[in-house]
């Protein structure tokens, strides 16, 4: 279970939402600039809200009033940027165990062959990222989060550069390796076609939620009824 409830103020914006989900897969969806990749990022630990307390699977991972922040390392999140933030001077195989310990050891090398596998870059262990297509970079960038078995994985527009055909491709290869891991996601999306792959959802609209159909949603104000 995923239970968010934060307040972040910036100039002329305020993020302020509150959920609860216990989806395999659970969709922040909205416009641009409406809070989503914020409310990603905190719970990544990337940003600290000002006010609010996150938790998964009933550990605390940021509390303003106790004064607990985990560090992202520490948070055992997987979290795969927009932008991928793939390592331009390291191959395939390097880029998926960069966040292994002890990554040279046999066992990390396996589990760096295996993930490359599950994700369909096998051959392709020795290229760098710009021999890659997008989708190959987007494989890459999920591999590399879900090497680390992480309680939860964090998709911030993961199709969001790529075209339709390659989106629905990769939508689906999603769909599958969730099914055959067993992880579990907060996908930020603005694309409706999005939502096949969630089990729950929230509306996103100038730094609140509008709409949701998880657990619980809201703000500091009353939400709408979820659909």
């Amino acid at each position: 279970m995923l239970d968010v409830a934060i307040t972040k103020r910036y100039p002329g914006f305020t993020l302020d939402v509150r959920f609860t989900t216990h989806a395999a897969i659970t969709a922040l969806i909205g416009p641009s600039g409406s809070g989503k990749s914020q409310t990603v990022r905190a719970v990544a630990g990337a940003m600290r809200p000002d006010r609010g307390r996150i938790a998964l699977d009933g550990d605390v991972l940021f509390d303003a009033e106790l004064g607990v922040d985990i560090p992202p390392q520490d948070r055992h999140v997987g979290y795969v940027p927009q932008n991928y933030a793939l390592f331009p001077h390291l191959d395939v195989s390097r880029n998926v165990g960069f966040g292994l310990r002890r990554a040279r050891s046999r066992e990390a090398r396996e589990r760096v062959s295996q993930m490359i596998a599950s994700v369909g870059l096998g051959g392709l262990e020795h290229r760098a990222p710009r021999q890659l297509s997008g989708g190959q970079q987007q494989r890459v960038a999920l591999a590399r989060a879900l090497v680390l078995q992480p309680r939860m994985l964090l998709l911030d527009e993961p199709f969001a550069a790529l075209d339709a055909q390659i989106r629905g491709a990769l939508r689906q290869e999603l769909a599958d390796l969730q099914a055959r891991l067993g992880f579990r996601a907060l996908l930020v999306t603005h694309d409706p076609e999005d939502l096949v792959l969630a089990g729950e959802r929230f509306v996103y609209e100038s730094g609140q939620i509008m709409e949701g159909n998880g657990a619980s949603a809201g703000a500091s104000r009353p939400a709408a009824q979820g659909t």
